[in-house]
């Protein structure tokens, strides 16, 4: 007979941060396809103070590995919904726009592949919410104001410089 032990309430917390943080998430992604981009940017905002509040828990000190997996997985969720939907409700009138959410969904995944591949070699790979809160931050206003023109570009761009950033500190420890 298996003993259930019950989480400790801190890690309670982060996971309910994380999982409704990921469901708003899916929710804004759904405004997304239905062009409500007021009511999208909402949804994605309250979705990402969430999920930057229980990936900092889940980093820092509350969490234990299950919750660094789910806060790694819901971060690409939240990129994968709101970007690809960004890019399909785009690619018809706007294709720069579309273009700029899949570049920017791209360097994303590869930006996360590059942490999780380093990692996984034993290299010390870190993980900036700072980037992650600037990410969101610029797709969150594009969608408020009507910015998605440069915001997906900007967002892009960021990608970028972090998967650069995660290659020079996964080869720096390859040298060393």
């Amino acid at each position: 007979m298996a003993i259930h032990v019950p989480a400790h309430p801190r890690t309670t917390a982060t996971r309910l941060s994380l999982v409704i943080g990921a469901a708003l998430a899916v929710a804004a992604g759904a405004l997304i396809l239905a062009r409500q981009p007021r009511g999208a940017a909402a949804c994605a905002g309250v979705s990402a103070v969430l999920l930057l509040i229980g990936g900092h828990r889940a980093n820092h000190g509350a969490g234990d590995a299950l919750d660094r997996m789910l806060d790694a997985l819901l971060d690409r969720l939240w990129d994968g919904v709101i970007l690809a939907s960004i890019a399909w409700t785009a690619r018809d009138l706007e294709p720069h726009i579309a273009a700029g959410a899949l570049a920017a969904l791209c360097a994303s995944f590869i930006s996360s592949y590059v942490r999780a591949r380093g990692a996984s070699l034993g290299y010390t790979v870190e993980e900036s919410h700072v980037t992650r809160g600037i990410r969101y931050a610029l797709i969150v206003a594009g969608l408020a104001f009507g910015w998605l023109a440069w915001t997906t570009w900007a967002t892009c761009a960021i990608s970028v410089l972090a998967v650069i950033v995660r290659t020079s500190q996964v080869a720096k420890e390859e040298r060393a």
